[in-house]
């Protein structure tokens, strides 16, 4: 019997380690990360969280089930915050900071995990162990209600006494985040705004200003703490009566001899036990605070409307006559009207024009034509169709878009150009390479198309950049063409053998340039002048420079005089 038991024993510590009534006593598996009192450092714990209350082979295994199960869960949430940010208007992030975005990806997002293994795991947790803990005391020690009672008191006084500090825990651990939030993004601009830094002398400046930020975040969350500390403090002394209460009947029992004085620590073990567990699921509340603030955060961004479609979106499969507006006005959300009562004609085979001071909306004008913005009057029709009834998708694939500045990845020169069209193939890469003026110096790089543009592209020249997203635009062979200034940086070499590309492209595309380069202007079959958010003048070069009076010739004029 003896080597049996022995044996049974030796398999269970195999199996699932070791137990006993001390917390010294107890094999557990863990691997927590060592972390700050910060909101960022402490959810890579949250976020990488692999834990098993067992020890041994099984606890192994529970460890990894649990850390993939907790990966699991932050992947998905973190990939459908960040799906959604991508599907959010262009005006979403005009007043925000990129890197408040950042934070709620990374660090807002493990706030689901907190809340999930508390709610399921901490009440069916407690309350087995209340149960098992009343069973052995009644089956080893008889009925003894005033201990019963006296531990699952804990539950109703943790939660009340601690439930007025739950709105200013929340509102604490927010407002960590948030000062969190403002590092990260103090950061990021620091870091891609560099080399102004670094030319305007500004190091100073910026150092103190994250000293600041990153001084803040840390005392935020002192005020998490604190907060925390007064709820545990008013919880103390109404538990301490309650302890109080027990430890004196369980005295009584001994003094009675009723119980040795051996039971007495057993039974007030067992006590204790209760104790924890009731505490655990009062204390539920005013501990999922800190993930609720994450959450708010997060879903913040998951509420906010989105670029959705109807159903009923129309399919669009290519453009045979051309763009048109009919009347459009636009007026950005803070009140700048930047479009009024604004009507145009753009044929395939043409090349368009934009010109006009800046301010005058000639860019909001191109961001209706794929729908990054939607007016609030008028329509822009696409062959004739309404465009706000067309799929987004269906209809941005028909447009291929150079901005006025320029979205570089750290990718190869090949992959960067191939982002609108990922299977193009390398001859189409070369080939609308050559079109932009770009081959040449691609050529003169260390690997060619294969050589790696770094963040941002950082080490090509601002003309190569420009470049580079013309050739992307031409390799998408989309029937729509926008180029907001794409020859602002480039060479009068370079400028006309884009110019000549353009006349080219304008065959079988709608050809939409904004320019302020009176060399690209001169080319387009029309211009149209804007000022004001209204087209005033509209005409081709030699036209409109008959008029005497004219603002496109006073514009050409003071260009010229400027050149001389």
């Amino acid at each position: 019997i003896l080597f049996w038991v022995a044996a049974v024993q030796l398999g269970l510590v195999v199996l699932v380690g070791g137990f006993g009534t001390g917390g010294g006593e107890r094999d557990e598996t863990e691997a927590w990360l060592s972390s700050g009192h910060d909101e960022a450092t402490r959810t890579e714990n949250a976020a990488n969280a692999g834990f098993s209350f067992a020890g041994g082979l099984l606890g192994l295994f529970d460890f990894r089930y649990t850390m993939r199960l907790t990966q699991r869960i932050n992947h998905h949430y973190r990939s459908k915050l960040f799906g959604r940010i991508q599907t959010l208007p262009m005006t979403a992030f005009d007043d925000e900071r990129i890197g408040d975005a950042v934070y709620r990806v990374m660090y807002d997002t493990p706030s689901i995990t907190e809340a999930c293994y508390r709610i399921a795991l901490t009440p069916p947790g407690a309350l087995i162990a209340i149960a098992m803990a009343v069973g052995i005391i009644a089956l080893t020690f008889g009925d003894h209600p005033v201990i019963y009672w006296t531990g699952l008191a804990f539950a109703p006084v943790a939660l009340l006494a601690t439930l007025p500090f739950a709105g200013m825990l929340r509102r604490r651990h927010g407002e960590a985040r948030k000062a969190g939030a403002t590092t990260t993004a103090t950061i990021e601009e620091g870091m891609t705004n560099i080399l102004a830094v670094q030319s305007l002398g500004g190091h100073g400046r910026e150092k103190r200003r994250f000293d600041r930020d990153s001084w803040t975040s840390f005392g935020r969350y002192r005020g998490v703490v604190l907060a925390a500390m007064l709820a545990f403090l008013a919880a103390l002394v109404p538990g301490v009566a309650l302890a109080a209460t027990s430890f004196l009947y369980v005295t009584d029992l001994v003094i009675e001899e009723q119980i040795s004085v051996g039971d007495f620590t057993l039974l007030f073990t067992y006590f204790t036990q209760i104790l924890i567990a009731s505490v655990d699921l009062g204390a539920l509340w005013i501990r999922l605070q800190g993930a609720a603030a994450g959450l708010n955060r997060v879903f913040f961004l998951m509420d906010l409307p989105g670029e959705a479609d109807s159903a009923e979106g129309q399919q669009i499969s290519g453009v045979t006559r051309g763009v048109s507006l009919d009347r459009v006005s636009y007026t950005y959300p803070d009140g700048t009207q930047a479009l009024r009562d604004v009507s145009l004609d753009a044929p395939v085979g043409q090349v368009t024009a934009l010109v006009g001071p800046a301010g005058a909306g000639k860019s909001t004008l191109a961001y209706l034509i794929p729908r990054f913005l939607s007016p609030q009057q008028g329509q822009v029709r696409i062959d004739g169709i309404d465009a706000e009834t067309l799929d987004r998708r269906s209809l941005r694939s028909q447009v291929a878009f150079v901005f006025q500045e320029t979205a570089l990845f750290d990718e190869t020169v090949l992959e960067n150009i191939r982002l609108g069209k990922p299977g193009a193939s390398e001859t189409e890469v070369r080939r609308a390479a050559r079109m932009a003026g770009a081959d040449e110096f691609i050529g003169r790089l260390p690997d060619g198309y294969q050589t790696r543009l770094g963040r941002s592209g950082g080490k090509l020249s601002v003309g190569q950049k420009q470049r580079l997203a013309i050739a992307r635009a031409l390799v998408r062979e989309a029937p729509i063409l926008v180029l907001d200034e794409p020859t602002s940086a480039l060479d009068h070499e370079t400028e006309g053998r884009v110019v000549s590309a353009l006349r080219q492209a304008a065959g079988e595309h709608v050809v939409l340039v904004i320019a302020h380069r009176l060399s690209t202007v001169r080319a387009a079959d029309q211009i149209l002048f804007l000022e004001s958010g209204r087209i005033i003048e509209r005409g081709s070069h030699t036209e409109l420079m008959a008029l005497p009076e004219g603002a496109y010739r006073r514009y050409v004029e003071l260009q010229t005089r400027g050149a001389a």
